[in-house]
């Protein structure tokens, strides 16, 4: 199976979208031909660590990334914040960057060298892609992951993550090659059921639920865990406004039973000083420990070293460190909304109801004081987590999944739009674990 993979952000050192990016394709080079295409951004990392069996090219576009990151981090205030933001003004990069690979591999994809081309990143569902509307080769889009509205309670932190443009996202869907881009690809992956509502209704036939989370076993995996007396509660994530860092610091100030216990904080950002404030408040210091940002090898130690993890985030598109500490065989506790509500299976863990911000303290202070108190639950969580996670969420057996789509689509014509991806396709009222796909 010959594959042009292409992934502009795709890099083993930098969180979220280009780690995974760059484990997905390694493992998708395992199983086919894989020939992938990268900005040069990322060639120093890559060519330390390599890419498995795959052929990297990296293509030269800093001329126009370069000043447009730069313009983009003056409009953001920084580059913690203001996520629309930073994908409304990739969507010239975007197509900047498919404009280069087509200029490079049109004359292999007319030749039919490739059977299938598949752009794994960038994922956002406003970033359009030329490849798909120029290669006569069948095109897969995604995984995709994006469109889940901020929740009402939270319109103070969506001004201070700021988020103004997504007041007016919806305008993405008229911008020039998204419509084509949706309607010339032959498949497309999508995140959990909010990403699915928020593409065109004409093109679900070809919509797969897809999570583009996944797992690495070698750092992420359950240990033989004893039960202790003193639990520790681990929450991973930047600490800003959205992942709302602050309701896990507050549900130790309202608790004495939780201060028995040890609360880490993983991971650095602007929010940092509110929670400094708050253990300095309540005198948190003996039992809450804010030990700034790791490196994944790090996390997954910290992972196997403690119990539950609480993740009081309200607007997660993917949740990936969700899923790591699943495989790590923690107790999960999350916000019943985004990616976290559907990768916590009722037996995994614990989904608190959305509310407001005392409410969220209040809610979550109350299943961790059960959990504490109930140690056995505590295990079986975990354990149940853990068969979950390594059984659907391993990139070994992602790829797995994503050659049976490989096969399915190089044995037919790129034809019509009436084509669906019978065997395939997952209805959006399923979750990610109902997908057949998934479950292939």
């Amino acid at each position: 199976m010959r594959v042009l993979i292409l992934a502009e952000d795709c890099n083993p050192d930098w969180p979220s979208l280009p780690v995974v990016g760059y484990k997905f394709a390694r493992a998708i080079a395992e199983q086919a031909d894989v020939t992938l295409v990268t900005q040069i951004r990322n060639k120093l990392n890559i060519e330390r660590d390599g890419c498995g069996k795959a052929k990297v090219i990296y293509l030269d576009t800093e001329e126009f990334a370069a000043p447009l990151y730069k313009f983009t981090k003056f409009l953001r205030g920084g580059d913690q914040t203001g996520w629309t933001t930073s994908a409304a003004m990739n969507y010239f990069h975007a197509l900047y960057f498919e404009w280069a690979v087509w200029q490079q591999f049109q004359h292999q994809l007319k030749n039919y060298e490739f059977d299938v081309v598949h752009r794994l990143t960038p994922m956002s569902p406003t970033q359009p892609s030329l490849i798909a509307t120029l290669s006569p080769v069948p095109f897969v889009l995604g995984p995709l992951n994006g469109g889940l509205p901020w929740p009402k309670q939270f319109q103070a932190e969506l001004r201070r993550e700021g988020e103004w443009l997504s007041y007016v996202r919806a305008v993405y869907r008229h911008l020039p090659f998204v419509q084509g881009t949706y309607r010339k690809s032959a498949a497309i992956l999508a995140a959990f059921d909010h990403t699915i509502a928020d593409l065109p209704t004409r093109d679900r036939s070809k919509v797969i639920n897809f999570p583009e989370v996944g797992i690495d076993p070698n750092l992420f995996s359950a240990p033989n865990r004893p039960q202790r007396q003193q639990m520790t509660i681990l929450f991973v994530g930047r600490l800003v406004p959205y992942k709302l860092p602050e309701v896990v610091v507050r549900t130790f100030a309202s608790s004495p039973l939780l201060r028995e216990h040890r609360l880490v904080v993983v991971g650095d950002g602007p929010e940092r000083s509110r929670l400094e404030d708050i253990i300095a408040e309540h005198h948190l210091e003996e039992c809450v420990q804010l030990v700034g940002r790791k490196s994944q090898v790090e996390v997954g130690q910290m992972m196997r070293d403690s119990e539950i993890f609480a993740f009081p985030s309200i607007r997660e598109l993917g949740a990936g460190v969700v899923i790591e500490a699943m495989a790590c065989g923690m107790a999960p506790v999350v916000v019943d909304y985004g990616g976290p509500a559907d990768l916590v299976q009722p037996n995994c863990g614990v989904k608190v109801p959305m509310g407001n911000l005392n409410q969220l303290v209040q809610r979550f202070t109350a299943e961790l004081e059960n959990l504490v108190t109930h140690p056995n639950q505590v295990t079986a969580y975990g354990q149940a987590s853990h068969q979950h996670a390594v059984t659907y969420y391993s990139w070994n057996a992602k790829a797995n999944q994503i050659m049976h789509l490989y096969a399915h689509l190089s044995g037919r014509k790129m034809s019509t739009q009436e084509d669906t991806l019978e065997g395939f396709v997952s209805p959006s009222n399923l979750s990610p674990s109902q997908s057949p796909l998934v479950k292939s």
